[in-house]
């Protein structure tokens, strides 16, 4: 018989934490969260996040045994001013029984239909920078911090408690090396001269603190037209900038902006901390500091997480600027692949802007969605 329980306190919410680190304890492609970080992420006096939203936590049991979990989340910001009466769910995990899955749904829904919501959609996080889908393609390759990693029997369980798809996503890799110069480098010429632009390139952390407001504002300007958009607060903006940006190797940040200093244009990139994490093992000490550390400068592979490009100036090839100076940076941190974090299959605009490198798609995800 499964049973189960909303997490009440803290001990339980470290067991909801750490119940995938049993569970993929034998993958190889399998990332681990940081403990403390993950547990701060769901601390609601810390996570500014639940000034907006709100969230339950639930563990199933089988004999005393901790079998599943599931976090059910509404986004008042996106039900009120956005009109989507959307019940949330993510960080749903679970072992390879129907019984386990479905009992943890059926708390979703019933939260869903007390608070008069349409439908359920999962799994997604609290916002547009949390993980989203369930992978359907691509579990032989190693997770990242950015995403979800899942056995190949979950979308089973989605399928078999009624849901249908809501929405694809895809990731791609390819090589530095395809990142040829050639491509871009005399188009960035003529697109800084032809709209008065110039990069903005950084060495320190510091340097970076005064235009991340600005960059924060541009994301919710580039991205406001998506369905499944739901804007940054100004309290968001200073958790993220706390808990990201200082961490984030400054020389993988690219602005552009016009002649009066005005932002434009902005791209993120992650080194890679996956074999870091994996090392760790949930824990920064005594020795999980330094492996990120190293991580931060010395990794291979570099994970591309956000870029936003004002709408005045999408479609004007102002990419080209920010791929050249990614570019020099690759080349002088011997970067070998580049990989992209989960884009909607069918954003035509954003495959053209890769197309040139010639990305192969290794990974599949999606979400699903339920009437309520």
């Amino acid at each position: 018989m499964v049973t189960v329980k909303q997490v009440e306190s803290k001990s339980d919410l470290k067991r909801f934490v750490k119940f995938p680190f049993s569970l993929y304890k034998d993958s190889p492609y399998w990332v681990p969260p940081i403990i403390k970080d993950e547990m701060a992420s769901f601390d609601k006096d810390e996570n500014p996040v639940f000034k907006t939203a709100e969230a339950k936590f639930f563990l199933a049991y089988r004999d005393n045994k901790i079998v599943g979990r599931v976090a059910a989340i509404i986004n008042w910001l996106e039900v009120k001013e956005q009109g989507l009466k959307k019940m949330r769910f993510g960080w749903f995990d679970f072992v390879d029984d129907p019984e386990v899955s479905k009992a943890l749904l059926d708390k979703v829904r019933d939260i869903g239909k007390e608070n008069q919501l349409e439908y359920m959609e999962g799994p997604v996080g609290f916002s547009n920078l949390d993980k989203v889908g369930v992978l359907t393609e691509g579990f032989d390759h190693i997770g990242n911090m950015i995403t979800w990693y899942n056995h190949p029997y979950y979308q089973s369980h989605y399928e078999k408690y009624g849901f249908t798809t809501e929405k694809k996503y895809i990731e791609s890799k390819f090589p530095a090396a395809n990142a040829d110069p050639k491509l871009f480098a005399k188009a960035n010429v003529l697109i800084k001269k032809r709209y008065g632009l110039r990069e903005m390139n950084f060495e320190k952390s510091a340097d970076i603190m005064p235009w991340v407001d600005k960059m924060f504002d541009l994301f919710n300007e580039s991205y406001a037209k998506l369905s499944s958009f739901v804007k940054i607060t100004d309290i968001q903006k200073e958790y993220f900038k706390k808990k990201y940006i200082s961490f984030i190797n400054p020389e993988y940040i690219k602005f552009v902006v016009d002649s009066d200093d005005n932002l434009v244009a902005f791209a993120i990139v992650m080194p890679s901390f996956s074999k870091a994490l994996q090392k760790a093992n949930g824990k920064l000490f005594p020795f999980g500091i330094f492996h990120l550390l190293h991580a931060r400068k010395h990794s291979k592979d570099a994970i591309f997480y956000l870029i936003g490009i004002h709408p005045k100036y999408q479609n004007k090839g102002v990419t080209s600027i920010i791929f050249n100076e990614f570019h020099h940076t690759f080349k002088k941190r011997g970067v070998v692949n580049c990989i992209r974090t989960p884009e909607l299959e069918d954003n035509i605009a954003i495959q053209q802007m890769w197309k040139h490198f010639d990305p192969k798609v290794i990974k599949r995800r999606r979400t699903y969605r339920k009437n309520l």
